[in-house]
């Protein structure tokens, strides 16, 4: 994709960018997701890629050729929809074979694309069924399956979970796991789900209002995220946000958040301490997940990070706990162990792992530094 765009045009001629000059490319065989919240770009994106959407701006190319102007079914793309649109008269086998009797494929080659399907996706056992008789997730293996046997090019998904309840979308979720590890078919995978997306995905691509705002692998999304949207948005609770300001003491770096209490000011630690000492003075916004609240350092924790606050509410989650705190006028999540349960209205004691702090800039929103212990290479 080159510069690709959509602008949607309404009837009295006011325009809505839809996508804005995105430029990706897909490698042979990746499993690539686009992930973002509802009016991203997303599907748009994927339908311009399938030629169901016309192209405002930019080209699609498939290997080296321009397909903007190839009509669909030329493209050689299958796709798979939110719901699965199945032939309410004919058997599973017989939706599996129809893509490919159309195209005129000798009959046992069919026979043995539909085999080899149905074993694949577990659908052996129901291929004399009709679609009536299937759950919604079996219905929605069979509208992969039929994509799957015609051996395209590209597989596009368009949020094929997203209808399902939950115990039927984790065990999709692992069939298409274990697909992308048995199949070398290009795929393109749309979701808003960042659990599929981390789980599923070589590379994410994070959409907002039309545009990426980072592609990376999913680890790397997740420790070292380009800008604050990105921060927020991948990561199950959300990244805390703190605006404030960077201040000097002696060699020291700290963060002074700002509106909180007196205690509330933090050491920079690790190597990007160094370099944003150049920005001192200068407002700033601290990124720190939830599971870094509480920060669990080797040795005792640095008297300089610990914060005091109150639980304004707990949410238990089985084997660990989700804490609501408030400091002056920020609130923010902590994660911790199940065994170490405050109650609601106590006072707790936090300990933020400045390690593993994000810092941003206010204006542009955009990562100012690595955290020290990310490991990863920024994605362009």
């Amino acid at each position: 994709m080159e510069n690709l765009t959509k602008i949607f045009r309404s009837a009295k001629g006011e325009e809505t960018a839809a996508v804005q000059n995105v430029n990706l490319t897909v490698e042979d065989g990746e499993f690539l997701v686009l992930v973002g919240p509802s009016g991203a770009g997303k599907s748009t994106t994927l339908r311009m890629i399938a030629g169901l959407e016309e192209i405002s701006g930019g080209t699609v190319s498939l290997d080296v050729r321009v397909v903007n102007d190839v009509p669909p079914k030329d493209r050689d793309l299958a796709m798979v929809f939110q719901n699965p649109v199945l032939y309410p008269h004919m058997t599973v086998g017989e939706n599996l074979a129809f893509g490919l009797k159309l195209r005129k494929i000798p009959r046992l080659e069919i026979e043995r694309r539909v085999r080899e399907v149905a074993e694949l996706l577990g659908l052996a056992p129901y291929l004399d069924r009709e679609p009536r008789a299937l759950s919604g997730g079996e219905r929605q293996r069979v509208a992969l399956g039929r994509a799957l046997a015609r051996q395209p090019k590209v597989l596009l998904l368009d949020e094929p979970l997203s209808n399902l309840d939950a115990p039927l979308r984790a065990q999709l979720r692992g069939e298409l796991a274990r697909l992308r590890t048995r199949r070398t078919t290009t795929m393109i995978y749309v979701t808003h789900d960042q659990t599929e997306a981390m789980t599923l995905g070589d590379r994410v691509a994070v959409m907002k209002d039309g545009a990426i705002q980072q592609v990376a692998a999913p680890l790397a999304l997740h420790r070292a995220p380009a800008n604050v949207f990105v921060a927020g948005f991948i990561g199950t609770p959300p990244m805390n946000f703190f605006p404030g300001r960077f201040a000097v003491a002696g060699a020291a770096l700290l963060f002074v958040a700002a509106g909180a209490p007196e205690n509330f000011t933090l050491r920079v630690e690790g190597e990007p301490s160094a370099a944003l000492k150049k920005f001192a003075g200068q407002k700033v916004v601290l990124g720190l997940r939830p599971e870094n609240v509480p920060g669990s350092p080797p040795g005792e924790p640095s008297a300089d990070n610990l914060v005091a606050a109150t639980v304004e509410f707990v949410e238990p989650q089985g084997a660990e706990i989700y804490l609501r705190l408030k400091a002056g006028a920020h609130s923010f999540t902590a994660r911790m162990s199940a065994d170490d349960c405050p109650e609601a209205g106590g006072k707790v004691s936090v300990a933020f792992d400045m390690r593993r702090a994000h810092f941003f800039d206010p204006v542009t929103q955009r990562a100012m530094a690595e955290p020290a212990e990310s490991h990863v290479t920024r994605a362009n």
